[in-house]
């Protein structure tokens, strides 16, 4: 008879706990292991234990860091199954969404050739969520109806669309100034609107504005750091952080769009104007 546990993939979401789905809350407490990353889930199991929610699970620490990968990912894939098949109930807690540039679809495959039942429970994925703590929205009636979101190894002149096409950029400051030059050169221009969320719904979270021609200086004298979310398009215009009038930094046309307020409650949030 098949004892084997089973492997389930849970999207910590950006990084609080609050945001952390109910049915990867459940997954989490029926755990006897959850094989964790670095952003966005060790961040849900701090705030989890501080908040009282105890989890008998091990914890096994996979995390990456840009340039270092201490375990890699075949390495992670047969940790997975080697758990499931001692009759384990294994958490892969994976952080944003496990299928959105997370790698998930290839955990589940490999698990699956290895006789290992896979669930999939979605997460809020930080290219949607992270632009909204700064008021911006990736689509809006009038501004952009669609968006793409890339990494930053993605070949970014092939990205489609004007400032009308939202683009969402994960872990992409280390190659932002390349980035800039390349969609300047485009359709959208370099006076397209760029924001960049750092640390989105954690302690250091801040905002960074400005265009495609003036972001890789601002984020240089900033020392803009990864995890960051970067969002270029006209959506960027809707954040009220956003400023009304054109100023120094080279903003070439006036603040038409109607501003929102924030969408998040955090009085903290430390916001560079363009």
């Amino acid at each position: 008879m098949n004892r084997f546990g089973t492997v389930t993939l849970v999207g910590a979401g950006p990084g609080d706990a609050g945001l952390l789905t109910l049915h990867g809350l459940r997954a989490l407490e029926r755990a006897d292991v959850i094989v964790a990353d670095r952003l966005g889930a060790r961040a849900v199991l701090d705030q989890l234990a501080a908040e009282g929610v105890h989890l008998h699970a091990e914890v096994v620490d996979v995390g990456k860091l840009p340039g270092h990968h201490p375990v890699p990912q075949d390495e992670i894939n047969a940790l997975l199954v080697r758990h499931a098949r001692a009759g384990r109930e294994v958490v892969r807690l994976k952080g944003g969404d496990p299928f959105v540039l997370g790698r998930g679809r290839e955990e589940s495959l490999y698990c699956e050739a290895e006789g290992i039942a896979v669930r999939v429970i979605p997460g809020v994925t930080s290219a949607i969520s992270v632009p909204a703590v700064a008021g911006i929205p990736l689509t809006h009636r009038g501004v952009a109806t669609a968006f793409t979101v890339a990494s930053a190894h993605d070949p970014i002149e092939q990205l489609p669309g004007g400032s009308d096409h939202t683009v969402v950029l994960l872990m992409g400051i280390g190659t932002l100034a390349h980035t800039a030059r390349i969609l300047a050169r485009g359709a959208r221009g370099a006076d397209c609107p760029v924001a960049i969320v750092e640390d989105g719904y954690g302690s250091a979270e801040r905002v960074t504005l400005g265009t495609l021609g003036t972001i890789a200086a601002l984020a240089a004298s900033r020392q803009v750091r990864n995890p960051a979310v970067v969002v270029v398009g006209d959506v960027v215009r809707l954040s009220s952080s956003w400023p009304s009038h054109e100023d120094a930094d080279g903003l070439s046309s006036p603040i038409v769009f109607p501003q929102p307020a924030l969408t998040s409650s955090r009085s903290d949030r430390k916001t560079l104007q363009p």
